[in-house]
């Protein structure tokens, strides 16, 4: 059984997959040296322990899950290696981060040249809760060895193979269509409400596709997470790039999701002519892959 578990870092995915992992007995820290308050308050509901530095995180843990936003994937990866050479551990890492397979091989490369064992993961679902499960796939070298010990009633680690990108890849099909079709049906609504159709519009949904029409009156609930999802989005254009097809629809998406920032960790979800208005709102926000 694995002793102790590191979380890179207990944000409201991170904490929440802290939880649940501590629920089976096993140890696990967070270095919330430079943290904020909120990410404190989160550590301590969860009953996760602080050891203070990240240093100190990869020398107590045997294995570390990185759970942060995409842009900050490969950072945290030379952060950890450059910690494994400082301290001497060499612990596995889970990279669970919403990354191209291509970012994952850079994320791989920073914890191998370091002696770190890398494998690569996806989340997939919300933070895990109790009723409601979520998904950490995991592939890679000594992936399957893994899964047993990390799934909880709420959390299920499942191993799609061997190779060292697979875990990533997946996520990012997944999450293409989840979030993409997302940002589609916003962008649908906010065209037909400029063109001045958006009743004629819902009209028609309401007889011929009910259901489409009833989705995309709840994707006022995206306002709050769209600003994790302005990279991810650029994460999925580079992996559909790499595969030789067509990224765009990512791209949009991303650059939809980035008109949405203002509403970031909103408690209440906007309303529709809110969110409608942020969306169609003037400027040209700046194409995600520029910066990646």
């Amino acid at each position: 059984m694995i002793g102790c578990i590191g979380i890179v870092s207990p944000g409201a995915m991170g904490a929440e997959v802290g939880r649940s992992l501590a629920s089976l007995g096993i140890r696990v820290v967070v270095a919330l040296e430079g943290r904020s308050d909120r990410s404190r308050q989160r550590s301590e509901v969860a009953g996760l322990d602080d050891v203070g530095t990240l240093a100190e995180l990869v020398r107590v843990s045997e294995v570390i899950l990185s759970i942060v936003p995409p842009a900050f994937a490969v950072e945290i990866a030379r952060r950890l290696g450059q910690a494994m050479t400082d301290v001497g551990s060499r612990p596995v890492v889970i990279d669970a981060n919403a990354i191209s397979p291509a970012r994952a091989t850079e994320v791989a490369s920073a914890i191998e040249r370091s002696g770190g064992r890398y494998v690569d993961g996806g989340i997939v679902g919300g933070p895990p809760h109790p009723g409601r499960r979520t998904d950490l796939v995991l592939s890679g070298k000594g992936a399957d060895k893994l899964v047993s010990e990390l799934t909880t009633d709420e959390l299920v680690a499942t191993c799609v193979g061997s190779d060292p990108t697979s875990a990533s890849a997946l996520k990012m099909c997944y999450a293409s269509w989840t979030k993409g079709t997302s940002a589609l049906l916003i962008s649908v609504r906010a065209v037909a409400r400029r063109q001045g159709v958006e009743q004629a519009l819902i009209d028609l949904w309401a007889r011929a596709q009910p259901a489409l029409l009833a989705r995309s009156d709840s994707e006022v609930a995206v306002a709050g997470r769209a600003w994790r999802w302005v990279d991810e989005m650029a994460e999925i254009a580079r992996t559909f790039e790499d595969s030789s097809l067509p990224g765009g629809a990512a791209v949009a998406a991303s650059l939809l999701y980035q008109r949405l920032t203002a509403f970031k960790d909103v408690e209440q979800p906007p309303s529709l002519d809110d969110l409608f208005a942020a969306v169609l709102s003037y400027g040209h926000p700046t194409d995600p892959r520029r910066s990646s």
